[in-house]
């Protein structure tokens, strides 16, 4: 299966200003479940509170 590595960062923290935490994850690139960008829900070690990530490219 052809998997490629992507980077998670955090929406939240970059509209207020502050470092933004990032994750490294694995997809898979012909999915139809997810077509555009991933977005997942994670734990912000900045903001002590569980944030929305989105995949940057």
């Amino acid at each position: 299966m052809p998997r490629e590595i992507i980077t998670l960062e955090c929406t939240e923290a970059k509209a207020a200003g502050m470092p933004p935490s990032r994750y490294v994850t694995t997809r898979n690139k012909k999915s139809v479940r997810t077509p555009g960008r991933l977005e997942k829900v994670k734990f912000n070690h900045f903001m002590k509170k569980r944030t929305l990530h989105r995949e940057t490219r």
